[in-house]
């Protein structure tokens, strides 16, 4: 069986923040597309197009409504739909490979990543039993066990443009709602999105030290607190014209009739005034 490193020189890993996930599964269906035509064997599909689909993923999003608990403030919420994507979490005591009977499955010293040697692999899948997140899969075809690799193939390719240097579902994602980078360094973007956001395990309670987190969705209730990403097109520029507009508005004023709004507004009273006069 495999021993897990006592210390790893980094923690790569994703933060999710579940407040700007659409659910759109983007992420899906870029992680099935890189990983079944690039690192490993396919990812393979059964009955595809049958009555009875089914295949392997590597990365799934759930979605959930979810009641937040009643306060002082707010006494009765509203129910709230959270997307929920959930992968290998790349735990710092994961039970997927100290349970491990070939050593199929490790964690690299360098990066923190949990990984399958696939050649060792003898789809026993007992590291799908171990993982308390269900994020290890069979793969029927191959007959070995498949989980997220963080896109070892893209983050360390320097044939790719750096941009392109991080897992497909974090370059794919719409909502700009998944993060990659070290969060074993304080300093880190991702680590310093953690501090400010309140970031969470996922099931701390099961005690794997999970090195992906979870930014907890807001309350949607407070709608003035909300930016309206409208308001910059619907505000007025300026409130005096300048330039064209501003001699065009004047050199309507000078027209007859038109010398100011009051006038004009008076003058068209005066007139509905004479006509009902006349009509009576």
């Amino acid at each position: 069986m495999t021993e897990l490193p006592t210390n790893t020189a980094k923690k790569m890993g994703l933060v999710i923040d579940l407040d700007t996930c659409v659910g759109c599964h983007a992420c899906v269906i870029s992680c099935k597309g890189w990983n079944t035509e690039n690192y490993g064997a396919p990812l393979s599909d059964q009955d595809a197009y049958g009555a009875d689909p089914a295949g392997t993923f590597l990365n799934r999003v759930h979605s959930f409504e979810v009641q937040p608990a009643a306060t002082a403030a707010q006494p009765a919420p509203a129910a709230q739909l959270i997307h929920f994507p959930k992968s290998c979490l790349h735990c710092d005591d994961a039970p997927c490979v100290t349970v491990c009977p070939t050593g199929a499955s490790y964690k690299r010293v360098e990066d923190g990543i949990v990984l399958v040697n696939e050649s060792d692999c003898i789809g026993c899948g007992l590291c799908a039993w171990s993982c308390p997140y269900g994020a290890r899969e069979l793969d029927l075809a191959e007959g070995v066990m498949k989980k997220c690799t963080l896109c070892v193939d893209r983050i360390y390719n320097e044939n790719l443009p750096e941009v392109d240097r991080v897992p497909t579902c974090v370059r794919t994602c719409p909502a700009g709602a998944r993060h990659f980078g070290d969060l074993g360094d304080p300093d880190s973007a991702v680590s310093q999105l953690v501090v400010e956001r309140g970031g969470m395990d996922l099931m701390p309670e099961m005690g794997t030290k999970p090195v992906n987190k979870y930014l907890p969705p807001r309350p949607k209730d407070k709608l003035e607190e909300q930016i309206d990403i409208l308001a910059p097109l619907l505000a007025p520029v300026t409130e005096t014209p300048s330039g064209f507009l501003g001699w065009l508005d004047k050199a309507l004023d000078k027209l007859p009739g038109q010398s100011s709004g009051q006038s004009s507004g008076q003058s068209s009273s005066q007139s509905s005034d004479q006509s009902s006069g006349g009509t009576a």
